[in-house]
């Protein structure tokens, strides 16, 4: 099995190679034959990767401790669901996920586009399979998933393994890794389609409609990723935060930066022909931003909870790296005729110099966040010691950052294209305006004094109203035409411009994203020292730990902390933390316990007993607005996917040349 394993991985290699030759020789010989079997090659590429992963899988279902890679990160009580995501537990295996999710995107793009821009995709498919090239060299070379136990000559096998690492046995690290693989590695196609147009110097803007459609897809994608990983982080690692600003983190973030700048950019690029330069450099930066994310995680460059161990494999992507970098720069300068812009910037009060601003200061922040991410490298090469950047930098600088974004995000979509009055911008953005003011004012009468948090709230209602009104609008107009009820109408306005409208959903996501944010201001925290019995106290609540549980499970040993919650004397709910010691990999975890509700988070982690087993020591949280991060999550999933869907105005033009046809005698209809 291990040999066919290893053999699949060989083979396709050497048709991605294959493919890299026989599209760019098919291309310039125009022979089109050449190109289809080099596109040929990217499906079997995806038939053999799909042939390993499935024997990886196997291997790991079946206990086959003579693999290096399943004695490392299963054993024989690991439960089935976490056997298989024992798949990208570690290094090995999670490179092969990401070679194999590469095959599937390239094969879709190949099928997809089999009778379109046929000019540019022997290009686009070489961009694939060089990079696909890349990636299965480091897994049959560098990182082999299907290495064997051995001494001397002899297979071995060991009698049990040392078990997944505890923290990745949860429910969100079986979503989170694939989520980000297919953000991370699906910004490889719009990449792919950038180059394409470049090497080509295609024509007219086809190919930038299919970038955006990518990008909006992948950048969904990593969105997914982000916010489980956040989720993960929230309820596993028993510190109650979601984002801590870890190099890790910092490497998912800074690629959907960029994708979002794109994909606000790119519609001054299909509606006025502007920042060609531009959006070839963003989506470029995405891609690389990409693959220096997978850098960081797996080089051991960085210290992090989320990397893999430090590794020789950091070198091969330094070099891959530098190789984009030349051709990227290189592309670019040859072709800045090809890149001109078509017009100008007419105003700075206009929706072109918002949509710039927006693009900027996302820019800024991506900076920022590189800037610290890659600190420590840069002052231990320059002095020799290594100085870590913490969460308060990246706060300081990304806070008002962040606030700024939010404000633009209210005020971009109002302002007309090329130029906007100041009468205008009174008078559409007045009531916003109010409602933002007399939050502000509320929330200062309710006692709130926080400078960031009244800002951040204020903003909400500020963006929130524009969005509002923008929806109700439409909607008034359509039922006035069709006698439907209000909701019935807005849906119909929705489905009529899905970009816009899902756009504007995206938009809602990101204001209660912003209200979750704000409650971190509130955080309390209190950790105690309690005898079973003992009440203790924290903001509204009122706690008392009444038992302690001990158990075990063929996987682990746990300890329980059965707390009571009262609040004004009556009992409200029972949370029961848990603290679990793994026999395989002689680690210890904890499992928190949460009272979830829209106003707050009730949140406790048991971090065991004293030294002298008499008193439980009990990490206690409450967490204001927490929950509407995650309810804002799935409004932005829910409006990617709105954008997603074809308008029926594009529909209906669509279906117009073919009505027409039909109706004229003799014409052929089906």
């Amino acid at each position: 099995m291990e040999n066919l394993g290893a053999l699949a991985i060989l083979l396709a290699f050497g048709l991605s190679v294959y493919s890299v030759l026989a599209n760019l020789t098919g291309r310039r010989r125009q022979n089109v034959y050449l190109i289809r079997s080099g596109e040929r090659a990217v499906y079997a590429i995806w038939g053999l990767l799909s042939l390993a992963s499935a024997l990886l899988v196997y291997a790991l279902l079946t206990d086959d401790f003579r693999l290096a890679y399943v004695a490392k990160h299963s054993n024989r009580d690991l439960p089935t669901f976490y056997k298989f995501t024992a798949w990208w537990g570690g290094q090995e295996g999670s490179l092969l996920l990401w070679s194999w999710i590469l095959a599937s995107y390239a094969s879709l793009v190949v099928y997809l586009n089999r009778h379109r821009l046929r000019d540019i995709m022997p290009y686009v498919t070489s961009v694939l399979m060089v990079t696909q090239a890349f990636f299965l060299l480091l897994i049959a070379i560098v990182a082999r998933p299907f290495d064997v136990l051995a001494v001397g000559e002899e297979v071995i096998a060991v009698p049990d393994g040392r078990g997944l690492n505890p923290l990745l046995q949860h429910w969100a690290m079986a979503a989170h890794p694939p989520a980000l693989y297919l953000g991370y590695v699906g910004f490889t196609v719009p990449f792919a389609f950038a180059m394409g147009s470049l090497i080509a110097r295609a024509p007219g803007n086809a190919w930038i409609h299919v970038t955006r459609r990518w990008t909006l897809i992948t950048w969904g994608f990593q969105t997914a990723g982000i916010c489980i990983g956040a989720a993960w982080a929230y309820t596993v690692l028993g510190w109650g935060g979601y984002w801590g600003w870890d190099p890790v983190e910092n490497a998912s973030l800074l690629p959907w930066i960029t994708a979002t700048a794109f994909l606000h950019s790119v519609m001054m690029q299909e509606k006025k022909g502007m920042m060609k330069i531009w959006n070839v450099g963003l989506i470029s930066g995405t891609f690389l931003l990409a693959i220096l994310g997978t850098f960081i995680t797996r080089s051991g460059l960085v210290s992090s909870v989320h990397a893999f161990a430090q590794s020789s494999i950091g070198a091969y992507f330094a070099v891959f790296l530098g190789g984009w970098i030349g051709v990227i720069a290189y592309l670019m300068l040859s072709r800045l005729d090809y890149l001109r812009t078509e017009a100008r910037l007419e105003s700075v009060i206009s929706r072109e110099s918002a949509f710039l601003f927006n693009n900027l200061i996302l820019l800024a922040s991506c900076f920022a966040i590189l800037w610290g991410t890659l600190f420590p490298v840069i002052s231990e090469a320059f002095t020799g010691q290594r100085v870590s950047v913490s969460a308060p930098f990246f706060n300081r600088v990304n806070v008002p950052i962040g606030l700024l974004l939010l404000f633009l995000t209210g005020v971009g979509p109002l302002i007309a294209w090329r130029r906007s009055s100041w009468e205008s911008l009174r008078r559409i953005f007045l009531w916003p305006a109010v409602a933002g003011l007399v939050t502000v004012g509320g929330l200062l009468l309710a006692g709130v004094r926080h400078f960031y948090a009244l800002i951040a709230l204020g903003l909400c209602a500020f963006v929130a109203w524009t969005i509002g009104s923008e929806f109700v609008k439409g909607a008034l107009v359509i039922r006035a035409r069709t006698g439907s009820n209000l909701l019935a109408s807005m849906v119909e306005l929705t489905l009529r411009n899905t970009r816009r409208y899902g756009g504007y959903i995206v938009h809602l996501g990101v204001v209660l994203l912003f209200v979750g944010f704000s409650g971190a201001a509130f955080n309390q925290k209190r950790v105690v020292e309690v005898r079973v019995g003992d009440h203790f106290e924290i903001g509204r609540y009122q706690l008392q730990v009444s038992t302690i549980e001990q158990g075990e499970t063929p996987n682990y040993e746990w300890e329980r902390a059965i707390v009571q919650v009262y609040r004004n004397g009556h009992q409200i709910d029972v949370l029961r933390p848990e603290r679990r010691f793994y026999k395989s990999s002689q680690q210890t975890t904890s499992e928190v316990s949460v009272r979830r509700r829209l106003n707050e988070d009730l949140y406790l982690n048991f971090a065991g007993m004293t030294e002298d087993r008499q008193r439980a020591v009990i990490d206690a949280y409450v967490f204001p607005l927490v929950n509407w991060i995650w309810i804002g999550f799935w409004v932005m999933m829910v409006g990617t996917a709105v954008c997603l869907l074809p308008s029926k105005a594009r529909v209906q033009k669509e279906r117009e040349p073919a009505l027409e046809a039909a109706e004229v005698p003799g014409s052929i209809t089906g």
